[in-house]
């Protein structure tokens, strides 16, 4: 087949996110299929500055196509996401928020339209960008929303309800966002697929982790937030939970914390910030950690509680997150939690039953195996393509 795959950024270096998705599938739909991407020039997704060079460029086997991206405007976007979020936007003004969002490339507009129809599939990532909002309705006969559709005030917006009944087909990375979007289509919900996202076996434990802890200025015992330290990631409502849990306890573990910063950490002696770090280290302090909290809100997969049962890690989770609850029950592979008391109780578990948590790590990593592996992941998605081609 000759397919499409249209994100946002697309480019090494994108660790997380749709764009790791997309950039992954690609280069593995390469063995079998010719794969372009289709791009913005943008690498910053604030500003959507324009990176790289417009036109074409290759990566492995994957032809990459850029467009130039029109620079976002941060207050336009600000004044009317508050309108948005608050419920009070007019259609209108939901049409214009993700013109705001963008990235704008008139340039895939035109190419859409001019060269849409000599593929056979084109798949789109992300419903909450432009490129996607504008881009599908242009190719819906052969379009694909893979829409990483989180329980957020975007997807409470109108327009979405007939947006979500025009692609041919729909691939979701876990059951719960495929329910999310199909209780807010306007209609049936088109033929879709839950693939999830592969994920390697991990190497072997790393050595001397004892060492690379105390070089890092971690101490033993201590649970683990990998990812960003943003409020939109639950990491308000952590600090809060934490320092109240670790105030009643004097054998409280401490918490350490790997990721950039946008937003103001607590000083707390039991709280251990370390900023971005390599994926060595990432490693290391997964190896030595009892257990990986997740306390966002907002999933619609996380791979970091993939990344901690690929090593048998047991995680901690929101329990007011869909996702984060489903997978977590599915693989019986943690804990999670709802309100402050199940906190502390979920965490004196896996500070005073080291054994019984490992457990819980070990069929996490079983799931994994099962369900997450790329042989696995590509063979649905072969699968579900070529039932669309032929449909």
């Amino acid at each position: 087949m000759k397919l499409a795959l249209v994100v946002q950024r697309y480019g090494e270096g994108f660790s997380g996110g749709a764009e790791a998705h997309c950039r992954s599938l690609a280069q593995r739909l390469s063995d079998n299929h010719e794969v372009t991407a289709l791009a913005s020039c943008a690498r910053d997704y604030l500003t959507w500055e324009n990176h790289y060079p417009a036109g074409e460029d290759r990566d492995a086997k994957v032809s990459v196509l850029r467009f130039e991206a029109r620079p976002r405007r941060p207050q336009a976007l600000r004044e009317i996401s508050e309108r948005v979020w608050a419920g009070t936007a007019q259609r209108h003004e939901e049409r214009a928020w993700f013109e705001e969002n963008g990235p704008v490339t008139p340039g895939l507009h035109n190419y859409l339209e001019d060269h849409g129809d000599e593929y056979d599939l084109i798949l789109f990532w992300t419903f909450r960008y432009w490129q996607t909002w504008d881009g599908l309705p242009l190719v819906a006969d052969r379009a694909v929303l893979v829409p990483t559709a989180e329980r957020d005030w975007a997807i409470r917006m109108e327009v979405l309800g007939e947006f979500f009944r025009l692609p041919r087909g729909y691939l979701f990375l876990t059951p719960e966002e495929q329910t999310l979007v199909e209780d807010r289509c306007e209609g049936a919900l088109p033929p879709s697929c839950v693939i999830g996202a592969g994920i390697a076996p991990a190497p072997g434990a790393p050595g001397h982790i004892s060492g690379v802890l105390a070089g890092l200025g971690v101490t033993a015992p201590y649970i683990l937030y990998l990812g960003r330290l943003d409020p939109n990631k639950g990491c308000r409502s952590l600090f809060d939970y934490f320092t109240a849990y670790a105030s009643t306890r004097d054998d409280a573990p401490h918490l350490v914390l790997a990721g950039q910063a946008a937003m103001e950490i607590p000083t707390h002696p039991k709280i251990t910030p370390l900023g971005f770090v390599s994926d060595t280290t990432r490693a290391n302090l997964m190896s030595g950690a009892r257990v990986l909290v997740a306390p966002s809100l907002y999933e619609s997969l996380c791979m970091v509680v993939l990344e901690a049962w690929n090593v048998g890690l047991p995680v901690l989770v929101n329990g007011r997150c869909d996702v984060l609850r489903g997978q977590t029950i599915r693989a019986n592979g943690g804990l999670y939690y709802c309100d402050f008391l199940e906190f502390c109780e979920a965490l004196d578990f896996f500070m005073r039953k080291p054994e019984q948590a490992s457990v819980l790590g070990t069929q996490g990593t079983c799931y994994v195996q099962r369900e997450y592996r790329w042989p696995t992941v590509m063979a649905k998605l072969e699968a579900f393509l070529a039932q669309l081609s032929v449909a």
